[in-house]
């Protein structure tokens, strides 16, 4: 059902002009005419019309789409921005009024998205600018490649790619060069490019309530910029999946949306559409290059990632391939003072990105490289299903972490024991000298530290060094349950040690404290050894179980509140309870079979 979105704003009616204001303040190179709230225009606080001596540079359309158009103002690309309200063309006047406080005796470029009501509104302006006597050039971009031709006398929408048309325009408007040469160049680059968007949801306009009109687990294939509805709602798919379609779709030979064949070298635009982290859009463009390189047989000699050219909150991402030679790319390599253009993304690309070899430890002992044991002894096998059946309640109580997580942390308490505990399986299955309980405990912190991040990681790495440690210490042949306790309690005391934490903190240690003085209570009462590990392991559960009621003071559940801690115990402490006891519970029936 639809609801009222949620926007830090102030009046709905105010958020272009507020939005022109706050841009200002934070770049001192632009500025805006003072005409609010009919005028909105950004311009270059060093340009005046009347002694500019290059061809200005000016575009602009509905507001909703930040950074475009006033975020690209700045030497080197824009000489103005024409804001009109969100999603809605600039009035005449606004235009109008930008053409004449920028545009000197080498004339002005407008550069227009393909949609109605900009094409009408700034072809009138330049219409009667030119009756003022203004020199006036006209480029419309229509870079959508997602709807089938034909379209009509609408043509194909301007998406994303006005931006790349931006920066030539505005590179070759800043070495001097005339307004028909400029133009010129617009134009051709204007039709070298294809864009295609797909969304996740809609956008929500300031004080409208947000549509429902994405279902949950859909997307949408080629979705306008203005929330229009694109070619197909589908259901969602792979990243992968989805590059490969928007890449077939924008150069598919049949529709002959860009001229691009194999051979060709070409510019990529990866465009987040306002809510997409730029975590997925780098993922989009890791997955974009080398499908380019290798299926379509393209030179990717620029590539761009970030948000360009947004749909106010919309999530999703747009595509866009230009073709380009020598000129273009040196176009688009110029500099440029514009806030939002790119930085550190000129100069050629080499063919293949090779990672960096790891450089070798400085440490003269040379590491030891272990194979599984072909042949297990007793303590080996014990060794084995201990570790097996903890590594599996981890992997089976994944969901459940992170959802106690979701409340208490960051949500992926789960997620990263599960990696630690899939790397353990198999490891174990390759190189674990099981028949060596200490230096199994430290490979097992070996699998950790290389796939487990964060807190957690690290902690369960020095957990098990310094077992390790208290093991290998031990000259005995055979590994007693004495052995083990003592292992256990100096585990503890350098997590204690380095973590800070204690009993009562909220944390894992809440579980292994006091299951460690059971295990050695039990032990040296004379208990039966895998007895003793179970009774102890049952303490750990029903203390883990307890830290909802705990006031958390260590790690991230400090930052949550009380009441939301007590409806959720904390999921380290489960996490370490779970594969205690599971080992516990294995070791016990290992012994209990004939």
């Amino acid at each position: 059902m639809a609801f009222q979105s949620k926007k830090l704003i102030n009046n709905p009616n105010d958020v272009v002009t507020e939005f022109i204001e706050g841009l200002v303040e934070t770049y001192p190179g632009l500025q805006y005419l003072d005409g609010f709230p009919e005028v909105k225009v950004v311009l270059r606080a060093d340009v005046s019309g009347a002694t500019y001596d290059r061809v200005a540079v000016i575009s602009g359309g509905g507001s909703g789409h930040e950074p475009a158009h006033a975020g690209f103002v700045g030497e080197g690309m824009l000489t103005a921005a024409i804001c009109g309200d969100i999603f809605a063309s600039p009035p005449v006047d606004s235009i109008l009024a930008g053409i004449r406080a920028v545009t000197g005796p080498m004339g002005c470029l407008l550069i227009v998205k393909n949609y109605t009501g900009d094409r009408l509104n700034f072809g009138l302006a330049a219409e009667q600018a030119k009756s003022e006597g203004y020199k006036v050039e006209t480029v419309i971009v229509g870079d959508d490649c997602a709807l089938p031709p034909p379209r009509g006398i609408a043509g194909r929408r301007g998406l994303a790619g006005t931006i790349l048309v931006h920066k030539v325009a505005g590179a070759a408007a800043a070495v001097g060069l005339a307004l028909a040469d400029v133009a010129s160049e617009a134009r051709c680059a204007s039709e070298m490019v294809g864009t295609m968007g797909v969304a996740l949801s809609v956008c929500t306009s300031p004080g409208q309530v947000t549509s429902d009109r994405l279902g949950p687990g859909k997307m949408e294939l080629g979705l306008g910029i203005h929330g229009e509805p694109g070619a197909a709602v589908v259901d969602v798919q792979p990243v992968d999946v989805v590059v490969s379609h928007v890449l077939k779709q924008i150069l598919s030979l049949e529709t002959n949306y860009v001229p691009i064949t194999r051979g060709n070298a070409v510019v990529l635009m990866i465009n987040g559409l306002g809510a997409t982290p730029v975590m997925e859009l780098m993922i989009a463009a890791g997955k974009a290059v080398p499908k380019l390189q290798l299926e379509f047989g393209l030179a990717v000699e620029r590539v761009y990632t970030g948000s360009f050219m947004t749909s106010l909150d919309m999530a999703g991402f747009s595509i866009s391939i230009m073709k380009a030679d020598e000129v273009l790319l040196h176009r688009l390599d110029a500099s440029t003072k514009a806030p939002h253009w790119p930085v550190g993304t000129a100069g050629n690309r080499p063919p293949a990105k090779i990672p960096v070899p790891l450089p070798p430890s400085r440490s003269t002992k040379s590491e030891e490289t272990f194979n599984r044991s072909e042949q297990l002894n007793q303590q080996g096998r014990i060794l084995e299903i201990a570790i097996e059946a903890a590594a599996n309640a981890i992997i089976d109580l994944r969901d459940k972490l992170n959802e106690w997580d979701s409340k208490a942390g960051d949500g992926d308490c789960g997620s990263t024991m599960h990696r630690g505990a899939t790397a353990i399986l198999d490891d174990m299955k390759k190189c674990y000298p099981l028949n060596d309980a200490a230096e199994t405990v430290n490979e097992i912190g070996s699998s950790i530290g290389r796939v487990m991040g964060g807190t957690s990681g690290i902690m369960y790495n020095i957990f098990c060094k310094a077992a390790y440690a208290q093991l290998k210490a031990n000259s005995d042949s055979s590994v007693t349950a004495k052995h083990w306790a003592e292992a256990l309690d100096a585990a503890i005391s350098a997590v204690s040690k380095y973590g800070g934490a204690n009993a009562g903190c909220r944390t894992l240690l809440d579980a292994l404290i006091p299951a460690a003085a059971v295990l050695k209570e039990r032990i040296s009462a004379g208990e039966d050894p895998s007895t003793a590990f179970v009774l102890s392991s049952e303490v750990a559960l029903e203390r883990a179980e307890s830290t909802k009621h705990m006031q958390a003071q260590a790690g991230r559940s400090t930052y949550v509140s009380a009441e939301i801690l007590s409806s959720v115990p904390d999921p380290g402490a489960m996490a370490a309870a779970a594969w205690y006891r599971a080992a516990a519970l294995a070791v016990k029936e290992k012994h209990q079979a004939p």
